[in-house]
């Protein structure tokens, strides 16, 4: 009976020490990722601090503005099309509602814009998105509605609650890394 007890302790304190380490793992992700939106502001405002010239020359790349005129103006256009995409990513990465798969059609959107601020040959920018944005809209909008709709019918047939329900229709990857791979 000693050596079971031993056991069940071992392994009562093995298991809190998962837990912990995934406490804390929880605590550093969840950290990043508010100091990541807290500081979109500040990512945004780079652009002030690029010159007003053609060429803007770093160590680590060389940007030239074709089509903006200066360096400044190219750069205040691409953070106006990435803050937006990146702030969808983080609320796609880490929403727990049904309805996250909703949020594919502002991140192809987006993805869209940024791809097009650095085109210099696009005259109208932002003019024929949509076009591109039907094929995953056709895609994206019917399979939310059928989630909802076995949603309802579950409702309608058992007593479950509303959280109880999107608990059971969220697809639950164990790493950002598997999330990204359920879509591809």
């Amino acid at each position: 009976m000693d050596r079971l007890q031993q056991k069940l302790t071992r392994e009562h304190l093995s298991l809190q020490r998962e837990d912990k380490k995934s406490y804390s793992r929880k605590i550093i992700v969840g950290s990043i990722i508010a100091t990541i939106v807290a500081g979109t502001p500040f990512l945004f405002y780079l652009y002030e601090y690029v010159p007003d010239t053609k060429t803007w020359e770093t160590y680590f790349f060389t940007y030239d503005s074709n089509y903006y005129g200066n360096a400044n103006t190219g750069i205040w256009v691409l953070m106006m099309k990435f803050v937006p995409l990146l702030l969808s990513l983080i609320w796609f990465f880490t929403c727990k509602h049904w309805w996250y798969h909703a949020l594919l059609i502002p991140i192809v959107m987006f993805s869209f814009q940024t791809i097009s601020a650095f085109n210099d040959e696009i005259i109208f920018m932002d003019e024929l998105h949509i076009i591109w944005l039907l094929p995953f809209m056709a895609i994206v909008i019917p399979s939310i509605y059928l989630i909802r709709a076995q949603m309802f019918n579950k409702i309608n047939d058992h007593d479950k609650t509303m959280e109880e329900l999107e608990e059971e229709f969220m697809i639950k990857p164990k790493t950002v890394w598997g999330k990204v791979k359920q879509y591809f």
